[in-house]
């Protein structure tokens, strides 16, 4: 088990404000609140554990600077693998002995779907889920759980639109992840397409997340004679694919999740030459292209890794991803001020409106009590062999 913590000492309460203590405010102390979240330190997801350490990072700084609201943030990171049944275990140590007072941007679809009943049960929130299960959005069902990036039925039904209006007569092939993950994607990209569905996606392929190769699923795609490849896998698979589809001589117009657009994590193992083209939808900006250089958001950005994570990989869009899912956490706990029950703590997280410099302009964190999706708004972006650039307008998926 890998375990992080950021503890950094904080400064006193200022103005004599009241204490948040007692038995409505778990994991909270007069300087220090406890919050805690499952990833994916090894295992197949593994290249997302960047966002943990980005997360632990931005808090780091924080906490040097007296924390907020006077107090500390603490963070308890526990590696999962990428397995619901980890998941379970590393939740119910973080509640039940690490007495945290929620969970922040877990990873996964299939593993945060796994004890999304338990917190619910236990009224611990689940917040900014990192994944695009369109479920997170039940406030009815589960007022504990909020997601966090767009949906994926969401984006599926951005790509669908796309090629419904400028590929008609393409032939539509789809690779997904065998669980909810890519049966959302699957469900969007069916409704994108509408009333020529049936008719223009002529393949549905899955693996499994354990699964060591994709190289069959991609033989067999190719083979349906699909000139439009929609990949919707997580970034070691997403790699296999781009390389593999060149090495099979296959040109399809390639598409690609979200969560795969990354330079450093899917488009370098994969062969940059061989991603030239590859389309992705989009909600954050990307630290390599040159159009943010003069961007304050960006140069703020860049200027926290040069002090807090030097050596860290800038084509990376995943430590964009921790820094601003962090910048939403800072932002909630300020609002929630001293009333940290985690009623309250929920209500401020399900009443945003916020500008993040990292976001693309147009895309802003907005939620309401009634909608627990806080980012709805994406853009297209190509690979041009070094970065990905937006092109066209932001689209609503709402």
């Amino acid at each position: 088990m890998k375990r992080l913590v950021t503890a950094v000492a904080a400064s006193l309460l200022l103005g004599g404000a009241a204490l948040a203590q007692g038995a409505d405010m778990p994991g909270v102390t007069k300087d220090n609140i406890k919050i805690g979240q499952t990833t994916a330190f090894s295992g197949g997801a593994s290249a997302y554990s960047v966002i943990v350490k980005a997360h632990h990072a931005y808090l780091d700084e924080l906490n040097a600077k007296g924390g907020i609201n006077g107090r500390k943030v603490e963070l308890i990171s526990l590696d999962d693998g990428y397995a619901p049944p980890k998941t379970v275990e590393q939740t119910r140590k973080l509640v039940e002995q690490d007495g945290v007072s929620f969970i922040f941007n877990p990873l996964g679809t299939a593993t945060s779907l796994a004890v999304q009943k338990y917190l619910n049960s236990k009224g611990v929130p689940q917040l900014f889920i990192a994944s695009g299960n369109s479920g997170w959005d039940n406030p009815k069902q589960f007022p504990w759980t909020t997601g966090f990036q767009p949906s994926y039925f969401s984006e599926g039904v951005v790509i669908g639109r796309y090629i419904a209006k400028n590929l008609p007569n393409g032939k539509v092939a789809l690779l997904h992840q065998a669980d909810d993950f890519g049966k959302d994607y699957l469900h969007g990209l069916r409704k994108g397409l509408g009333a020529n569905a049936d008719k223009q996606l002529v393949k549905v392929v899955s693996y499994q997340p354990t699964d060591p190769v994709i190289d069959s699923q991609l033989v067999e795609l190719k083979a349906s004679g699909a000139d439009v490849f929609v990949n919707v896998s997580v970034p070691k698979y997403t790699a296999q694919a781009i390389r593999k589809v060149a090495q099979m001589g296959w040109k399809p117009t390639h598409f690609v999740s979200s969560i795969s657009a990354s330079v450093a994590a899917v488009m370098k193992p994969a062969g940059v030459e061989n991603g030239v083209g590859v389309i992705a939808t989009a909600y954050l900006k990307d630290p390599l292209d040159p159009q943010w250089k003069d961007d304050p958001g960006m140069k703020e950005f860049h200027a926290f890794m040069d002090r807090a994570m030097p050596s860290a990989d800038r084509a990376d869009t995943n430590y964009v991803y921790g820094y601003t899912s962090a910048k939403v956490l800072e932002d909630v706990l300020k609002r929630a001020g001293n009333d940290l029950s985690r009623k309250n703590i929920m209500k401020t997280a399900t009443t945003m409106n916020l500008d993040v410099p990292t976001l693309l302009p147009g895309i802003k964190i907005q939620n309401t009590p009634e909608r627990f999706s806080p980012i709805t708004r994406m853009q297209l972006t190509k690979f041009d062999g070094k970065t990905f650039h937006p092109f066209g307008d932001i689209i609503s998926a709402e």
